[in-house]
């Protein structure tokens, strides 16, 4: 049984919509609504053709403060913070000491000798913890800040009506505000590959903004949405979720867990040049020696069948691969899936079979992702 032992002040919210309350890095998170494959489908293209809001204040959201906080981020994560100016953010990796992948991160430069770094499920805390020893920087974990996430083309025009500089808010950046007349801190981010905005807010705070999106978004579309769409809005954008598309949950025959950038494809989150950060030797060795690459799979012509996670994946009568979060979408007319791949396949077009757990055979094609806004024009729009 997990210990839960963060709470969500929506809690009560998702409740009275029938969230079921499962554990996510320690806190309470309503997973779903109800387990229909309709309510799956209706937040789904919420999301996609109006706006969902979710509640995600299961991340962990780390203060770094300090003289020294920007050497400790630095030294931490894969980006190079120096780049990083007050209102803006940047995603980045954080590595063992081995160069594979542990956790990754969204870092928020609030202003001068003031972050805020916030991750999933890995050690990213731990990471800052051990960096900061010593140093003239304090790492404070904050549940009180919570965080609301607000996705889907519409999501902009809702917030224009109270905060109309939201439009000229450019992707990765950050405001301090005041929305329905709470204090709030507004990034332009996101899990889902649509335009959206992440609302952190007090935890004093969260149901009346929570109450207050909806009524206000309710003639737009606008609906709550459970935290498993994000799986589902987040295979077709290329967003990875540890340790779900890694090896921790597909391990190696007779080898410990973890994964290089170069095999996730998160090698972009290196800034240029960048040394000295933990792991760095031994990320730039392991170039070129890619056990697997993470990879996109498309069924097919027509068929709609959904991948299943654990599906092997074959070529030539040979297993190169598995599947590990497949997506069946009716309003893009595909089903596509995140795969482990062998390199020798990991190309677009090479021919291939998902042989589902059952034991069905479904002809595929490995493709490159993102499947959805392939050149991010969606997620970066401006005005």
């Amino acid at each position: 049984m997990a210990i839960l032992w963060r709470a969500s002040a929506l809690a009560h919210r998702h409740a009275e919509i029938g969230g079921e309350l499962e554990d996510w890095n320690g806190m309470g998170t309503a997973w779903f609504y109800d387990h229909t494959p309709e309510r799956a489908k209706a937040d789904y293209e919420a999301v996609r053709t109006k706006a969902g809001l979710m509640d995600v204040s299961g991340l962990k959201k780390v203060h770094v403060v300090g003289a020294d906080a920007a050497y400790v981020i630095d030294r931490v994560t894969t980006r190079n913070v120096e780049k990083i100016a007050p209102g803006r953010s940047t995603y980045a990796s954080i590595l063992n000491s081995e160069g594979k992948f542990v956790d990754d991160c969204i870092i928020y430069h609030i202003a001068v000798n003031s972050w805020l770094v916030v991750h999933g499920t890995g050690t990213g805390m731990e990471q800052l913890a051990a960096a900061a020893a010593g140093k003239n920087c304090e790492i404070l974990f904050d549940d009180d800040l919570h965080d609301m996430s607000l996705q889907g083309p519409v999501s902009v025009d809702l917030l224009a009506k109270e905060i109309p500089g939201i439009r000229d808010l450019a992707y990765f950046g950050l405001m301090q505000t005041r929305l329905y007349g709470r204090d709030v801190m507004i990034s332009r981010t996101g899990y889902t590959g649509e335009r959206g905005y992440e609302i952190f807010c007090r935890a004093k705070d969260a149901v009346h903004l929570w109450d207050s999106i909806l009524e206000a978004g309710k003639d737009m579309g606008v609906r709550p949405v459970q935290f498993s769409t994000l799986d589902m809005l987040r295979i077709e954008s290329y967003l990875l979720f540890y340790p779900g598309d890694n090896s921790e949950t597909f391990p190696f025959a007779n080898e410990t867990c973890g994964d290089t950038l170069w095999e996730l494809g998160l090698d972009f989150t290196v800034s240029p040049g960048k040394t000295g950060f933990v792991g760095a030797e031994n990320h730039y060795a392991s170039e070129g020696k890619e056990r697997f690459k993470i990879y996109g799979v498309k069924l097919s012509g027509d068929a709609m069948d959904q991948m299943d996670m654990h599906a092997r994946v074959h070529h030539d009568g040979k297993d190169v691969g598995v599947i590990t979060y497949g997506l069946s979408s009716e309003l893009n007319g595909y089903s596509v899936a995140i795969a482990r791949l062998d390199p020798s396949v990991a190309k677009p077009g090479t021919v291939l079979t998902v042989v589902q757990p059952d034991g069905t055979e479904l002809a595929a094609t490995a493709e490159e992702m993102p499947f959805y806004d392939k050149d991010k024009t969606i997620r970066t729009a401006k005005g």
